[in-house]
């Protein structure tokens, strides 16, 4: 079956979109959710559920895989009074976190909603993400160490 471009781009939003959200620390997602004060009715259809998935991994990104361990995931899906059905997965045991990012992505799907939570969640959301970055390259520039060869002439 063939996807139209339109579904294709309307999931790689809801891709970035989700990267947003699982990336944001628990207590700015949900500060930004409750500064954002959207109304979404979400009925809970799974979860929040709190589980194990494997971790595999690649020596230099080609190597055979093998298995690094484990990291606990937590899941929900919601879905609206309107209909739309979200997802999330999100590292770590924070249900109620799982719970507000599958009703973000559900809200996305909507498309009198999509501009709301795009401005008010998600924006705010990349504007801590890029400050954080640019704290971090700032603070491992401040202890970069430049090395240098002098060459030394003959005595």
């Amino acid at each position: 079956m063939r996807h139209s471009n339109r579904g294709d781009k309307l999931g790689e939003h809801r891709r970035a979109a989700m990267a947003i959200v699982a990336a944001a620390p628990a207590a700015q997602l949900r500060r930004c959710w409750n500064e954002a004060a959207i109304t979404a009715e979400a009925e809970t259809l799974r979860g929040p559920e709190t589980g194990l998935v494997a971790v595999r991994g690649r020596i230099g990104g080609g190597g055979a895989p093998f298995n690094v361990g484990e990291a606990t995931v937590t899941r929900a899906t919601v879905r609206l009074a309107s209909g739309e059905v979200g997802h999330a997965y999100l590292l770590g045991r924070d249900a109620e976190r799982a719970r507000l990012a599958a009703t973000v992505d559900a809200l996305l799907q909507r498309a009198d909603k999509a501009g709301e939570v795009e401005e008010r969640v998600l924006a705010p959301l990349r504007a801590l993400n890029a400050a954080e970055e640019n704290r971090r390259r700032a603070e491992t520039a401040a202890t970069k160490v430049d090395f240098f060869t002098v060459a030394r002439g003959e005595d």
